[in-house]
């Protein structure tokens, strides 16, 4: 456990990146009215030694100089300044998290396709994405790829030594606070321009160019022909143009043969060029720390290519780039003769044809480093979230699943707002029926249980003093609506919901279920008696979890069920026409109910 104070740390920090954003600036301006003098100088002297004659035009040469000396130095403050800027803007937002103030300002638009997804099973229940979403909480990758991994995590629960994985590597990672600092200030604003599946579609596709006598020959014709022009240098004579115009035609029929592919190559190259650059950069980070936990040793060995280190073969795709750039110089068309663009072609099919397999391996590696970094970010800043114990097989002391959580809270809401509750599942009880009225905190018992689970189960600390837990399914139905496009009723959806979550506990994975209002949409006798036989088979069946009802006579399931059931309740109370409520989760039933006073109070003639 980290024993930096994350708030003293972060004010520390930006503080300091704020103090070095304001010397930039002024230094930046000074320049660039240092460097309109010295133009103004060159024109002047420019003119005194052209025009008039006054001196010879070689002493130009040092404003000049003195000039691209001034760019070169504004170009990299103007470099400094940005990624200050970004650091400042990582400090903000860690602070913004820390203070309760972070909503919105996440990767919220950055899972693809998982947002929204209404047919997840609880991911919509326990608000896992969007707007003050606890992706929105967690995530601070810089990728695509990063984002995704981390909400795969959030989406389905990984086995249990993969689980523990994560957690040393997150608290390996928990107190490298610089390192997130430098991932989060790398290059410029990439999170929308790295784009995994095209990489990868690219790194996999077949190659287009051959290997073998086409890339020697390139090389060989191009030394011919500049032999051919030494020749006619040295021996002005018929037969020496001769010979290199038939270098050159030779030159140009090979070329033709290729040259579709070649563009092609060329222009597919252009369209990753830039992402490479920052995953280069990237892989440098992960390459050069030394990390004890093994999820983190296992990512950097797979970051190897044939031995290499894929920061290496990253710098040379980068240095064949560059020549490639070469060819938008309009100056470049004189040097057709050295078949520079064909040989570069070659070379990166060459590359691709080694490291393209490889690709979507390091792709992998990048996405769990960056949502490891993001778990331990969301560790550092809240020192005392532990991590949960994760319990599965013979290392369960009861022979059913397990949730065991002591003064659990919601991660989501703020920490002066959210009241603790504890509760334990497993064996005695698998089931707890709460009861209570609306806004009495029964819904949020779900959630707190659900969203703590699902970050258990990814591999993060937990809002809790403790928690011991098994690897579970969850099934919710805390936000299950109708829909008009499908014509089917909030009632409907909620059976298919609950059909769904039935159907689970045929897997190996033991189901934590989450009922809110179960069949709260139809007549309180059917509703009583279908959802008695929904929860019997969901206990018959070995899973755990809660209900919550407002029909109190759904309660008697616990007293037939014995041991394996218990009722617990939420109480509200009535003072000057408003509702009061503890948030307390007590035993029993909810003796009470002040709805029709509520109801009075408000002038409803009841």
């Amino acid at each position: 456990m980290t024993t930096i104070d994350p708030t003293t740390e972060y004010k520390r920090r930006l503080a300091s990146h704020e103090g070095a954003a304001q010397r930039y600036a002024v230094v930046y301006g000074r320049i660039a009215v240092i460097r309109l003098i010295v133009a103004v100088v060159f024109l002047l002297m420019a003119w005194t030694s052209l025009v008039e004659r006054a001196f010879s035009g070689l002493w130009l040469l040092v404003p000049l100089g003195g000039f691209v000396l001034l760019a070169i130095v504004h170009s990299r403050i103007a470099v400094a300044q940005s990624r200050t800027s970004r650091a400042i803007a990582f400090y903000e937002d860690g602070l913004a998290r820390i203070e309760d103030r972070w909503a919105g300002r996440g990767q919220v638009d950055m899972v693809g396709e998982t947002e929204g997804d209404e047919t997840h099973l609880y991911s919509a229940d326990l608000d896992l994405f969007g707007h003050g979403s606890l992706f929105d909480l967690l995530s601070t990758a810089r990728t695509r790829t990063g984002n995704q991994t981390l909400a795969g995590w959030l989406l389905a629960p990984a086995n249990r030594s993969e689980i523990v994985g994560r957690q040393q590597a997150v608290e390996d990672l928990r107190p490298m606070l610089d390192l997130r600092e430098d991932l989060a200030t790398l290059g410029a604003e990439v999170v929308t321009s790295i784009h995994p599946d095209s990489i990868v579609k690219w790194g996999e596709a077949p190659v287009s160019l051959p290997n073998r006598w086409p890339r020697l020959v390139a090389p060989l014709l191009a030394l011919i022909t500049i032999a051919a022009i030494v020749i006619v240098g040295i021996a002005d004579t018929r037969e020496a143009w001769l010979f290199l115009f038939a270098c050159f035609g030779v030159e140009w029929a090979f070329v033709y043969g290729f040259r579709h592919r070649i563009q092609q190559v060329l222009a597919e190259a252009d369209q990753h060029g830039r992402e490479f650059k920052f995953i280069s950069l990237l892989i440098q980070r992960i390459e050069g720390h030394s990390f004890k936990s093994e999820k983190l040793r296992h990512i950097q060995s797979s970051i190897k290519t044939e031995g290499t280190s894929v920061s290496s073969q990253l710098d040379r795709f980068a240095r064949l780039m560059e020549l490639a750039d070469m060819r938008r110089n309009q100056m470049f068309v004189f040097l057709f003769f050295l078949l520079a663009m064909t040989q570069v072609a070659f070379a990166l099919e060459s590359w691709r044809r080694v490291c393209g397999p490889a690709i979507r391996g390091w792709m992998t590696a990048i996405g769990e480093f960056e949502a490891l970094c993001s778990l331990s970010g969301y560790g550092f800043e809240h020192p005392d979230d532990p991590f949960p114990k994760i319990v599965e097989g013979v290392e369960a002391a009861e022979p059913r699943p397990v949730f065991d959580g002591r003064k659990l809270r919601h991660p989501l809401m703020p920490a002066n707002e959210c009241v603790p509750n504890s509760l334990g599942l497993g064996d005695e009880p698998q089931m707890m029926i709460v009861s209570g009225s609306n806004m009495s905190g029964k819904s949020t018992l779900l959630r707190t249980v659900g969203i703590n689970s699902v970050l258990a189960l990814a591999g993060a600390p937990v809002r809790a003093e403790s928690l011991r837990i098994s690897v579970l399914r969850i099934g919710a139905t805390l936000r299950v609506l109708d829909s008009l496009q499908e014509g089917t009723s909030r009632f409907y959806a909620e059976i298919q919901r609950i059909r769904r979550i039935v159907d689970l506990t045929s897997d190996d994975l033991p189901v934590l279920f989450l009922l809110d209002e179960v069949l709260h949409g139809t007549n309180s006798h059917d509703r009583a008696i279908g959802a008695e036989g929904i929860l019997r088979g969901l206990i018959k069946r070995g899973a755990i979890g809660l209900v919550t009802t407002h029909d109190l006579a759904l309660t008697r399931v616990a007293d037939e069920l014995k041991v394996l059931a218990v009722n617990v309740h939420f109480e509200d109370r009535l003072e000057d026409g408003a509702m009061k409520f503890d948030y307390q989760m007590k035993s029993g039933v909810v003796e009470k109910s002040n709805a029709l006073e509520l109801m009075r109070a408000l002038g409803l003639d009841v």
